[in-house]
């Protein structure tokens, strides 16, 4: 088989990543495949040490935290391949992810956008669809072991530049969480196709993208994933369903939120009282239209 490799660019968001971490993820990929890391702050600390040791890779810094879907722009903006593989830091390709890869690329599947399955055992879905039919439902195409879907998981997504002649991908109005659903659900409703593939395998640590989760920093992790997890969950439903289907979607995650801060201030649960707290002020911020504007405040 031709290898079409050179026609992939890989492009991995950090924010302060653990070097570790990041250094699992780039031995993953095949060396012939260009790297470009994206730091979503202002400087990218390890520059030297992975120069030294990864000699396809790029390192460029956005200037400021610009979220998933801002940073990821900032970034697939600069691809000059046609493809682009979007990895998390924390996800580890399979041995043989980029020989299988390599098939995808060649112009033989018309796709959007394509997934890959666990590698490891997980609790979370790799790809699915809107109205929660199983997958095993879904088209299958056996040449190409693939499923069709509504929608696949952000940590790995192989895109098909060709499709973006505007260069536009995320809604940077999130700023973590449902940018890849509304991402998926715009392609559906334009006919093109979003796949998973069997062939492609990752381990996905989760959660381990951005600063290290340890001590006292676990505490601002809670803060940040659920205020914006309920922001852009709302956010999500409004921009694609409208205002009233999604308060109404919302409304008992809202009053569950309130008793559940009354319930744990009461048992003196901190941590508990914390995520629901910011579960519940993200979820109003987003009723009220404010925008997602919550941040982390640590220094390095």
């Amino acid at each position: 088989m031709d290898s079409y490799l050179h026609q992939l660019t890989v492009v991995i968001l950090t924010y302060k990543t653990n070097l570790e971490i990041l250094k699992k993820c780039l031995k993953s990929i095949d060396p012939k495949v260009k790297i470009l890391i994206v730091e979503n702050s202002s400087e990218f600390k390890y520059l030297k040490e992975i120069n030294s040791n990864f000699s396809n890779v790029e390192v460029i810094c956005s200037g400021s935290n610009l979220g998933y879907g801002g940073g990821n722009n900032f970034g697939l903006n600069r691809v000059k391949t046609n493809y682009a593989l979007i990895l998390n830091p924390d996800v580890v390709c399979e041995d043989n992810f980029f020989n299988n890869i390599n098939k995808y690329l060649s112009g033989e599947v018309d796709f959007a956008l394509m997934g890959a399955d666990y590698n490891n055992n997980t609790d979370f879905k790799p790809a699915g669809f809107f109205n929660d039919r199983n997958l095993e439902s879904a088209k299958f195409d056996k040449n190409f072991n693939l499923y069709e879907v509504d929608w696949i998981a952000g940590h790995t997504i192989l895109i098909n530049m060709k499709k973006f002649i505007n260069k536009i991908f995320f809604d940077e109005n999130f700023f973590l969480f449902f940018e890849e659903f509304d991402l998926c659900m715009s392609l559906k409703r334009k006919n093109e196709k979003v796949f998973i593939s069997k062939d492609l395998k990752v381990d996905h640590m989760g959660w381990k993208s951005s600063f290290n989760i340890e001590g006292n920093l676990e505490l601002y992790s809670h803060k940040l994933r659920n205020w914006h997890y309920m922001w852009s969950f709302f956010y999500f439903n409004k921009k694609n369903h409208g205002y009233l289907y999604s308060f109404f979607k919302s409304l008992s995650r809202l009053i569950r939120s309130i008793f559940r801060i009354i319930f744990y201030s009461i048992t003196f649960n901190k941590t508990q009282r914390i995520i629901y707290t910011f579960r519940f002020l993200g979820l109003i911020n987003s009723i009220c239209l404010k925008k997602s504007s919550y941040r982390v405040n640590i220094k390095d």
